[in-house]
């Protein structure tokens, strides 16, 4: 791309981040008519195995010979969802450890955008069936650094854009 001056910039165009597309259903909202706050932590796990599937083509430990474990949680709210938004679930590998890896997940309201929630989520890679940590493979550490990017899976039916149909 050229600069302002001519030159050649080295900014690289940015791939969108995995998204998860999902509608909020009523009896995910409590008596103030919002999303329940224990919600927010099922909808990160969702979001979570669809961005493992995209990954590693299944979240089936005996298939991919990979498990892990939520280590720690920390979910930070900025603004309530509501019955039937759509909402956008962006997961992306902040870390990658030894044996643990980190992802973010932010959640907007779809069309407008909004940041709703914010969550960090630590996850431990453990051998199938047991809880002896192992270290992550090279493959799946390709697979975390790769982050899914460009991938939309969408079980709210809104459509490559976002917006609701």
């Amino acid at each position: 791309m050229m600069g302002a001056m001519g030159a050649m910039s080295s900014e690289v165009p940015a791939v969108a981040p995995f998204r998860f597309l999902f509608r909020v259903r009523y009896h995910e909202c409590d008596a103030q008519k919002i999303v329940f706050n224990a919600r927010w932590a099922e909808y990160v796990d969702v979001a979570t195995a669809e961005f493992c599937r995209a990954l590693f083509g299944s979240i089936d430990p005996e298939v991919g010979g990979f498990d892990w474990r939520l280590v720690r949680q920390t979910v930070e709210w900025k603004g309530p969802g509501r019955f039937d938004d759509v909402l956008e679930a962006e997961v992306e590998t902040a870390r990658i450890g030894t044996t643990s890896f980190t992802l973010t997940t932010r959640f907007r309201r779809l069309p407008d955008g909004p940041l709703l929630v914010t969550a960090e989520t630590v996850y431990v890679a453990v051998r199938p069936g047991t809880a002896i940590k192992q270290p992550l493979s090279d493959n799946d550490r390709r697979a975390l650094e790769g982050s899914g990017r460009g991938v939309t899976v969408d079980h709210a039916g809104a459509g490559a854009a976002g917006t609701p149909t």
